[in-house]
């Protein structure tokens, strides 16, 4: 088991069952790796904010948190300001 089988693992365990994603070249193994693992539902988006976005309302909808996979630094950067405004506090998580 490689460190991206073993991480959607521990997501499976701790009940989240999606994945939006924006993945780059360094994310490969984790994508290819999505495929391995039938729990675990991968939904690729255009950008940051609507993988971002969607996880929120997925979140909201269902009750349940979902995954995000996201570029380092400025994709990450966007994400995390779509999470800290005022429009996105009250998350269910």
């Amino acid at each position: 088991m490689n460190g991206a089988r073993s991480l959607l693992a521990t997501l499976v365990g701790g009940g989240v069952n999606v994945c939006f994603s924006n993945p780059g070249t360094s994310e490969m193994h984790f994508v290819a790796a999505l495929d391995d693992v039938p729990d675990m539902r991968g939904i690729l988006t255009l950008f940051e904010g609507v993988a971002t976005g969607a996880a929120d309302g997925y979140a909201r909808v269902a009750g349940r948190p979902a995954a995000t996979l996201l570029h380092l630094g400025p994709g990450w950067a966007m994400g995390w300001r779509i999470c800290t405004t005022p429009a996105g506090r009250g998350h269910p998580w």
